[in-house]
């Protein structure tokens, strides 16, 4: 995988994790108010984006299946560890290409957490079993499991740039499944097109009214509009003094509340990643269960300044 650290843009920032690039003190940020344990079910997708994060494609199995087994290991962690989270996200790849989604769905549910699946609602979450399992445990456990939907665009032609011709139809037809069985949805899209937040919501918001979606596009949960995560672009590295003059803490970045679990392809045992946005940096890899991940991360990558500090973006809901 690429580093995406080493862009020339950067050059002599984000390396080491203790001090910037001129000499000062790296921002640190420690898991302060932990609300969302992830897990990746795995980097296969159906369809490979222009732009996915994490470079999920129907060839990259980097990150291979998760199981319900070890799905339920980590969670058995979260109560002996006392994290006291509400909510088990599950993301990928495509979460519906795992063999084992709705039996880790129903895990999560039993427990009495709240669970939000990323998914782009395609072929994969339409095949019949996992209709018929998620129509089962929206029955059981009403109101607690919610997918958002990975929708770029309003519009179809600009949604169909990033995830190829016919993406956007496939898509709607999945959230007119997830529609007509009652199932809670929202809407992942992407501040790609230079349009202002208020006009992307209301190209969304027209959408959702046209098709009876049960989504407001004004809730910032239910239509999350994510800042682009070019790597390229210079941005500045994150120092202690930067909370101040942000006027924002540590407390509001993604990695003071969540950590992601994942299966490497070859590995005996998942790991627990700081961030869901950095799978492939060894230096956010905390270790292999909850109670090593409980360490400080050192906010040394492009991605925190840009998607989580400045951007004020959240994987979570």
């Amino acid at each position: 995988m690429k580093d995406s650290s080493k862009i020339t843009a950067n050059i002599g920032k984000f390396s080491d994790p203790a001090v910037t690039a001129d000499g000062q003190v790296r921002a640190t940020v420690a898991l302060s108010r932990p609300e969302t344990l992830w897990f990746n079910t795995g980097t296969l997708c159906n369809i490979a984006c222009v732009n996915c994060y994490i470079e999920s494609s129907p060839s990259n199995d980097s990150l291979v299946y998760i199981s319900t087994a070890e799905v339920e290991d980590y969670l058995d962690q979260l109560e002996d560890r006392g994290w006291n989270v509400r909510e088990i996200g599950f993301t990928g790849g495509e979460p519906f290409l795992n063999p084992d989604m709705i039996e880790m769905l129903r895990a999560a549910l039993q427990r009495g957490y709240d669970v939000l699946v990323l998914t782009n609602a395609m072929l994969p979450m339409m095949r019949p079993a996992m209709r018929r399992g998620l129509q089962e445990l929206n029955v059981a456990f009403p109101g607690r499991m919610t997918l958002r939907v990975s929708l770029d665009h309003w519009d179809r032609d600009r949604h169909d740039q990033e995830r190829g011709a016919g993406s956007f139809d496939k898509s709607l037809k999945g959230m007119d499944f997830l529609r007509d069985a009652g199932i809670p949805m929202a809407v992942a899209g992407r501040a790609l097109w230079h349009e202002s937040d208020a006009a992307a919501r209301d190209g969304y918001r027209r959408l959702f009214a046209e098709r009876s979606y049960p989504i407001d596009a004004t809730h910032p949960g239910q239509c999350v509009l994510f800042p682009e995560m070019d790597a390229s672009a210079e941005v500045p590295e994150i120092t202690t003094a930067c909370w101040g003059i942000l006027d924002t803490s540590p407390e509001a970045v993604m990695c003071s509340s969540s950590r992601m679990v994942v299966k490497r392809k070859g590995a005996e045992k998942p790991a627990v990643l700081a961030c869901t946005l950095l799978a492939y940096d060894p230096q956010f890899e905390l270790g292999t269960t909850l109670a090593e991940a409980e360490r400080d991360v050192a906010l040394n990558h492009p991605h925190c300044a840009k998607f989580c500090v400045l951007g004020g973006a959240s994987c979570s809901a």
